[in-house]
C-alpha cells in the first residue's frame, strides 16, 4: 500500500511519461538507429535485442503512430538534454507585471506629478501600468472629469507610451492600460 493520498496518485499517473525498453507495450515497432537512419519494423523482442547490442536504450518517441516509432538512444542523456532545454527556455522568459496607479477626478497637481513619476518608473522597468480613476458618490455623474485625467496622463507621457487597453468603465472605476514603446537603438 502506498503512502500517497488518492489525489497525489492521480497527479502522478496523469503525467505523460516516455516509455523505455520493457515499458513499451506494442508487438511491433518502427526502429530508428542512433545515427537517425531507419532500421525497419521489428518485433519488440528483436528491437530490444538490437538496442541492447548497441549498449543503449529503446525509447518510444511516437506512441500514437502505427506501428509506434522507437529510437535507439541513451535515455539518461536524452532526459538530461531535455531538462537543460527547458531550463534554458525559462531563463530567456521575461515576466511582465501589471502595476496599478489610482487617480481621483480631483487629484491635485503635485500628487498627479508624483503618480506620473511612478508610471514612468514602472514602464521603464518593462511592466505594464493600469491607470485607474476611482469615482465616489456623486462624482459618478461627472465621468468627463475622469476622462480628462486619463487624457492628461496621455498628453504628458506622449510618445513614451502606447495604449494597450483603451479607457473603459468598470463599475465605479475608469481604467486604461499603458505599455512602454520600444525605442530603436541608433547606430
Amino acid at each position: 500500500m502506498s503512502n500517497l493520498s488518492n489525489a497525489e496518485e492521480c497527479l502522478i499517473t496523469s503525467v505523460k511519461r516516455t516509455r523505455c525498453n520493457k515499458q513499451i507495450r506494442a508487438q511491433e515497432v518502427r526502429v530508428i538507429g542512433e545515427d537517425g537512419k531507419q532500421v525497419g519494423i521489428l518485433p519488440l523482442a528483436e528491437a530490444l535485442q538490437y538496442a541492447e547490442s548497441q549498449g543503449v536504450d529503446l525509447v518510444e518517441v511516437s506512441p500514437d503512430a502505427s506501428p509506434p516509432v522507437c529510437r535507439v538512444m541513451d535515455f539518461g542523456k536524452y532526459k538530461y538534454e531535455l531538462q537543460k532545454k527547458q531550463q534554458e527556455g525559462r531563463k530567456k522568459q521575461t515576466l511582465i507585471q501589471l502595476k496599478e496607479i489610482k487617480f481621483r477626478p480631483k487629484t491635485d497637481d503635485h500628487d498627479f506629478e508624483t503618480k506620473l513619476k511612478h508610471i514612468r518608473r514602472f514602464l521603464e522597468a518593462g511592466d505594464k501600468c493600469k491607470v485607474t480613476v476611482a469615482f465616489r458618490g456623486r462624482e459618478m455623474m461627472h465621468r468627463d472629469r475622469g476622462e480628462k485625467v486619463l487624457k492628461r496622463v496621455l498628453e504628458i507621457l506622449g510618445d513614451e507610451v502606447k495604449i494597450d487597453q483603451h479607457p473603459s468603465m468598470e463599475g465605479r472605476t475608469m481604467n486604461m492600460v499603458l505599455a512602454s514603446v520600444e525605442k530603436k537603438k541608433q547606430a
